[in-house]
């Protein structure tokens, strides 16, 4: 029998996400604020920007923990116990692979990345060196990926925010020992995440060892079964290609901010960070959606999808509704602790009720997001991915000449609705294919 799907359950899956997100922000304080002892600006603006080429790198590998939710969720709820182990091993074989092959075509990635944001040749020599160690544990900082989704699909969530409570925790203390204490500087600060990020990786298979206590997990047929590859493929790749217009959305924001001048650029980088914050509180009921949907959805059960979605969304509602109220009271005080500019401070709270709607805007997007990766429904996620953008730059081409900076933030505002719109456009086919025939 199927356990209900309850507002108390839904708690129990996001609420340790959102803990787990609260420790990645401060891992990146610390980063920033220790180096910065060494009282030098160059090994200030290597670490932030190896650590930038890196996660973005490894960003696009998101589709491992996003895929994987889906169909380990919906093996879960079709009680096919083999497949959920096999799922595993699938996964991991493609987080080693893409390591390995980041490994080797790291001259080229690095060039191309240092190339896109020049530096003063002394920077950019310390962030060679920091990217160069860094490398060395991508397979790793990948599995994490994988090992997460395995988890979150398996509703243990808790698993997910002990990985990253351990990881940051013992990144952030190896920081100071590294660099204060021994005096390694910016190696320091990379070592300290290689060894922080295989650890995370150990903990994450300690905490995943349920799917290897079936002997299925090395089952090499049914592993390499190339049906079972080929839709793993599809699906990651639809993800793929939806994740990189969405991180081209954000970055063409960036840099047409630019073109506003130095205090404009400022202004909405920190108003960006609010909306950070608001997606790691809304990452939590996201997740929860995506593994609730795939269960149900494995379950060919259509009741226990439209439950799920709705109960997930209630919750997501409450907090997009809540980060817009409290942007509304508690954003100019916000702003003035983020920025010490007096010129930012005043241009940033021209621009500060955008950030007061951006959380209306996007719920319906973050929560169809989830809902679409939970049922793997992953070329309607690209489909209307593509949709949204179009918009998107529609929007930019009308707006910007008109209302200038106003006019890219209305544009980023509208691409979130488009996406909530398309996506809510599909779902109800994706209910129907839920139905057991």
């Amino acid at each position: 029998m199927a356990e209900a799907i309850t507002h108390r359950r839904v708690l129990k899956i996001a609420l340790p996400i959102v803990l787990s997100n609260a420790t990645v922000p401060i891992l990146g304080a610390v980063d920033v604020g220790v180096i910065g002892q060494l009282g030098e600006a160059a090994p200030i603006g290597a670490v932030a920007m190896g650590a930038i080429i890196l996660t973005t790198i490894y960003w696009t590998f998101g589709f491992l923990r996003m895929g994987t939710v889906g169909m380990v969720g919906q093996a879960e709820g079709a009680g096919d116990g083999a497949e959920v182990s096999a799922l595993l091993t699938r996964a991991l074989l493609i987080a080693g692979a893409g390591g390995l092959l980041l490994f080797i075509l790291q001259p080229l990635l690095f060039w191309g990345a240092l190339a896109l944001s020049p530096a003063t040749p002394e920077v950019e020599g310390l962030a060679r060196t920091y990217l160069s160690i860094r490398i060395w544990s991508a397979p790793f900082a990948i599995a994490v990926f994988a090992l997460t989704g395995w988890l979150v699909a398996m509703e243990k969530t808790s698993g997910v925010f002990w990985i990253q409570l351990i990881m940051n925790g013992l990144n952030i203390a190896l920081d100071f020992l590294f660099v204060l204490g021994l005096g390694w500087g910016v190696e320091g600060v990379a070592i300290a995440t290689v060894i922080a990020e295989i650890t995370g990786a150990g903990i994450g298979l300690y905490l995943c060892r349920a799917a290897f206590a079936r002997p299925d997990w090395r089952d090499w047929a049914r592993v390499f079964d190339r049906a079972k590859l080929i839709a793993m493929m599809l699906v990651n790749l639809d993800i793929l290609i939806r994740s990189a217009l969405l991180m081209t959305i954000f970055t063409s924001f960036v840099f047409l901010g630019a073109g506003f001048g130095d205090v404009t650029l400022a202004a909405n980088e920190v108003l960006v960070q609010f909306m950070y914050i608001t997606a790691y509180a809304m990452d939590g009921f996201a997740f929860a959606a995506e593994t609730l949907i795939a269960r149900a959805y494995g379950q060919k059960d259509r009741a226990g999808v439209r439950r799920s979605a709705l109960v997930t969304s209630f919750w997501g509602a409450m907090v997009c509704v809540g980060m817009a109220l409290f942007f509304a009271l508690i954003g100019p005080w916000l702003i003035d602790v983020m920025a010490k500019s007096v010129e930012v401070r005043a241009e940033a709270r021209i621009y500060l009720w955008w950030m007061v709607l951006a959380p209306i805007a996007g719920c319906a997007a973050w929560m169809l997001d989830g809902i679409f990766i939970g049922a793997t429904r992953g070329r309607d996620m690209r489909n209307m991915m593509i949709l949204s953008f179009l918009i998107y730059i529609v929007a930019l081409l009308l707006l910007l000449p008109v209302l200038g900076n106003h006019g890219l933030w209305l544009a980023l505002v509208i691409s979130f609705i488009a996406r909530g719109i398309t996506l809510g456009w599909r779902y109800p086919a994706l209910e129907a294919s839920a139905q057991a025939k």
